[in-house]
């Protein structure tokens, strides 16, 4: 096995990839690093910068270089770290066509000592008609299984690209068909496009159709992707290795990197930054600078900012806070709040995926934040484990207390008292649980468990959340074997959205739904109304 996890959050992991240049720690950021000029000398990368990995490309080092003796990729880069190298494939789809072929590109790749290597496959590219797609993935394919006797054996991690673009059901095809072949490494082809057009929605699909048609047991590189802000978004989902010369590229065009986004250098009067050029400089300063210097110095803060989040998504997995960091930084622009919307039609898939508790309480920000492990995990659970609904059991489902754990607040504590005063023995054949946001019922004996009493909600609720716990909760009731429910509510919009959607349900449904409406449901004056309501549902 060349790759060890070691730990986990949503689908996100660090991991050991093992190389016979050393081990690299994942999630990872590859410098591109052009073989002919590089920005950065990659021995900085390395000793300064923390990169323990770069990417060159062996189709423009055999076009340059290839004909000199004994040639070797880490002594030609000056780089002392692991190196992968791609095949030509990115300058197949930019130019149409390259001077080599897979079985000459491999050997090549295998002479100069790359640590990791690139089958040349064939691109999808975007916006392509079905019929051309369809070519890339079954080329790509057959070149990739012609590979296998080349490669067999060898010291070197290949990787495997998986094409299809935006046509989700080739990508799934391709990800099945090439994830049965022995390459130790996946890559997710023609992302470019769809990043630099800020399209984040369906570039969770993408990544969502080739991960879930992978062997888990194998890291998933994103070609082209190495703008800070979507780090997170992409780890979330699984992704491990990721590379990008914008750092150098974005330098050129006077644009200046933040994890929320990019800025134009020359609109800057102050540099949000701590890294060791910012902090040696000004924004006049470096506006000032000749043009081969500031280059120079806006490619090192590209890199800085660039390193340093792949740092904060490692810390989030290990802290279990990856979804919060998420969140964060899909505030950076609208298109990364679609992607984060997206993400939640596959809440299911991630939560089977995500570990448990991770000594962490959930925030629940809006709407976004339901679709976290956690809350899915309780819903499934409930529905699942959880079963109240014994024969003459009825149930109370009141709006749950402000203080948590809600069985040992004050105010459920009187009504307690209240219950077993005046019902006595029947109270046996009361179920007693409560509707939160987002979670929907919590049952009383449930009420000190992760995550229940370990959550901190946004008030004021927005819509979009009332309307899920309203659903959940009458889900929940539903399926039940309760046959009368009592419902005591409030005033809150909570109360109300939950109130509305039961009236409507106790119109189709043969149970007995009984609402019990009051200005202050926990108030001392309020419990002798519940409990002659509750007398004559359990005919006491």
């Amino acid at each position: 096995m060349s790759f060890e996890l070691r730990d986990r959050d949503l689908m996100g992991r660090i991991g050991r990839l093992k190389t016979r240049r050393g081990v690299v720690e994942t999630p990872a950021f590859m410098p591109v690093v052009n073989p002919v000029k590089q920005s950065i000398p990659p021995r900085r990368m390395l000793e300064e910068f923390g990169c323990e990995i770069v990417i060159t490309n062996s189709y423009i080092i055999m076009k340059n270089f290839g004909d000199e003796p004994g040639l070797d990729v880490h002594r030609l880069i000056d780089y002392d770290g692991v190196v992968m190298t791609d095949s030509g494939a990115y300058q197949l789809l930019v130019y149409g066509e390259v001077e080599t072929n897979p079985e000459e590109i491999i050997r090549f790749q295998q002479g100069i000592g790359s640590d990791i290597a690139v089958i040349l496959d064939i691109p999808t590219g975007w916006d392509e008609p079905r019929e051309r797609v369809e070519y890339t993935v079954q080329e790509t394919l057959r070149r990739a299984r012609e590979a296998l006797p080349l490669i067999e054996g060898d010291d070197t991690l290949w990787v495997g690209p998986v094409q299809g673009g935006a046509h989700l059901d080739l990508v799934e095809r391709s990800a099945r068909e090439i994830g049965a072949m022995p390459f130790q490494v996946h890559a997710l082809g023609s992302p470019t496009e769809v990043m630099e057009n800020y399209q984040f929605s369906v570039l969770v699909d993408m990544i969502m159709a080739a991960k879930l048609n992978l062997p888990p047991d194998r890291p998933l590189h994103l070609f082209g992707a190495g703008h800070p802000m979507m780090f997170s978004l992409a780890v979330a989902l699984g992704c491990d290795l990721f590379d990008s010369a914008a750092y150098a590229l974005y330098a050129k065009a006077g644009r200046y990197m933040t994890p929320l986004g990019t800025l134009k250098l020359k609109d800057l009067s102050h540099l949000p930054c701590g890294c060791p050029v910012c902090s040696g400089t000004s924004a006049q300063e470096l506006k000032e600078s000749i043009k081969g210097e500031r280059e120079r110095l806006l490619a090192e803060h590209n890199l800085w900012v660039t390193m340093a989040e792949m740092r904060r998504v490692k810390q989030a997995i290990t802290e279990g806070t990856l979804w919060d960091l998420v969140e964060a930084r899909s505030r950076a622009h609208p298109a990364m709040a679609s992607g984060l919307k997206r993400l939640q039609s596959y809440r299911k898939e991630i939560e089977e995926r995500s570990p448990g508790y991770k000594g962490r309480g959930v925030f629940i920000f809006s709407h976004d934040s339901t679709a976290r492990p956690e809350v899915t995990r309780h819903v499934r659970r409930l529905r699942g484990s959880h079963s109240p609904s014994e024969s003459g059991k009825a149930l109370l489902l009141a709006r749950a207390p402000s203080w948590r754990p809600f069985s040992k607040s004050d105010e459920f504590q009187g009504l307690k008292e209240a219950l077993d005063e005046s019902l006595g023995e029947a109270v046996d054949r009361l179920q007693i649980s409560f509707f939160s946001a987002p979670y929907g019922v919590v049952p009383l004996e449930l009420t000190e468990t992760y995550p229940l009493s370990q959550t901190e909600i946004a008030d004021p609720l927005d819509w979009e959340t009332m309307e899920l716990t309203a659903e959940l909760t009458v889900s929940y009731v539903e399926e039940s074997g309760f046959q009368e429910v009592l419902l005591l509510v409030g005033e809150g919009d909570l109360d109300y959205t939950v109130r509305e959607r039961f009236e409507e349900f106790g119109e189709e449904t043969e149970k007995g739904i009984h609402i019990l409406s009051a200005e202050g449901p926990w108030k001392k004056e309020t419990r002798g109304r519940i409990v002659a309501a509750l007398k004559r549902v359990l005919e006491v």
